[in-house]
């Protein structure tokens, strides 16, 4: 049972990461309208896009999510029983398409993603000033 846990535990890891990357660029198409500063965080943007660079190279040199892999051989490398959350995340994260509609999606949105970047470009970070103590105005 606690290989299980580890599992469910992988998967909502992985759902994670690939919603960081999905709503990231819905959040900087939303910042760059609504003016939040935080979408042009370089740290930000560089570990966003660097998150979907690892995937679209994953998937080019046709190599298998470490995050699936282990996430397989947690579950004994079968489709056990699933509760309901993980059954549900693995339907939004694994699909039964060829392998050339997965590299042409990650790599359209590896671009649309660079493109982002220039369009929409990552700026200094805002610091906050400090007034001196007795300094009014």
């Amino acid at each position: 049972m606690e290989a299980g846990i580890w599992a469910d535990g992988l998967l909502a890891l992985h759902l994670t990461y690939a919603a960081f990357i999905v709503l990231g660029v819905a959040a900087i198409l939303a910042g760059w309208g609504l003016d939040w500063h935080w979408v042009r965080n370089p740290w930000l943007r560089g570990a966003h896009l660097a998150a979907m660079a690892f995937v679209a190279a994953e998937a080019v040199v046709g190599m298998a999510c470490p995050l699936t892999l282990w996430e397989s051989a947690l579950r004994g490398g079968t489709g056990r029983p699933q509760a309901f959350i993980p059954r549900l995340a693995s339907r939004i994260l694994y699909y039964n398409l060829p392998p050339w509609v997965f590299v042409s999606a990650y790599l359209a949105l590896l671009a649309a993603m660079i493109a982002l970047w220039l369009l929409v470009k990552p700026g200094p970070l805002r610091r906050k000033h400090r007034r001196a103590p007795g300094h009014s105005g």
